[in-house]
């Protein structure tokens, strides 16, 4: 790979009690790269997420950031570097829109000109009407609507890598295949690395331009889906065979379209 590493994990280790969450991973991130990390649940990969911005803290191995060792980064200046989308949006109930979107400007200590004016900006790069939304409190926003927002304020002070844990997950079929693809666009626009955590093996094809597959705290096999499809390891091949099922099942349930 030509690029530097944007994240880089050199045989990470991470315990809880006895469990190893993480266990001897090494993992290189390039600039400007859509990783997807997939596994189900328990195989490690949102505590990996985590390591990466020092949410939680590795036992063994060495992880930089840019070239830099995070532990020597001070935590808080770690993640206002690094943009963090949850699973819900996990936006303040208390703020507006706008005041959740400018939260990182403000603490970096941002002129409320400027702030205002990213917010403005942010709103219409993820498609919401300014006028709209931008006073609204989160309870009066759909699901997708909320995600949005999300992406907004992780992008806010204007990171070069976004971590993204499950962020589609929650929302009905044709909002998380809408957002994915212009999150997709927003990554390509903005020369972003981003790094998502999902479950789901199709939407990890479509949106990826490399999976790393995690199962019992250990990084299995990593690589293009095409890659992927060469691998030895039967669990990765399962994991594959899924999306090709649902995609054989659909085409013999629906009617093959008459269109050219």
């Amino acid at each position: 790979m030509l690029s530097k590493p944007a994240i880089s994990y050199s045989h990470v280790t991470k315990s809880f009690g006895s469990l190893k969450a993480v266990d001897n991973v090494s993992l290189d991130i390039a600039e400007g790269e859509f990783v997807a990390i997939v596994g189900g649940s328990g195989s490690g990969k949102t505590t990996l997420l985590r390591l990466a911005n020092r949410l939680i803290e590795a036992d063994l191995g060495t992880i930089t950031v840019e070239a830099e060792d995070v532990q020597n980064i001070d935590p808080v200046a770690l993640r206002r570097r690094i943009g963090y989308v949850f699973q819900s949006g996990g936006l303040f109930p208390h703020l507006s829109v706008a005041d959740n979107i400018g939260i990182t400007p403000k603490l970096l200590g941002a002129p409320a000109a400027d702030i205002a004016a990213r917010v403005d900006e942010l709103l219409e790069l993820v498609q919401l009407d300014r006028a709209a939304h931008r006073d609204r409190l989160p309870e009066a926003l759909s699901g997708g609507q909320r995600q949005r927002v999300g992406v907004a304020r992780a992008l806010a002070a204007k990171p070069r890598i976004v971590l993204m844990d499950e962020p589609f997950g929650a929302l009905d079929p044709l909002t998380r295949d809408a957002l994915g693809e212009d999150f997709r666009e927003l990554h390509r626009k903005l020369g972003l690395t981003t790094v998502m955590i999902t479950h789901d093996m199709t939407e990890a094809i479509l949106l990826a331009d490399r999976i790393a597959v995690m199962r019992s705290g250990q990084l299995l096999a990593q690589g293009t889906p095409a890659e992927l499809s060469t691998s030895g390891d039967a669990y990765v091949l399962e994991l594959l065979r899924t999306p090709r099922r649902q995609v054989e099942r659909l085409n013999a349930l629906l009617p093959q379209s008459g269109a050219a």
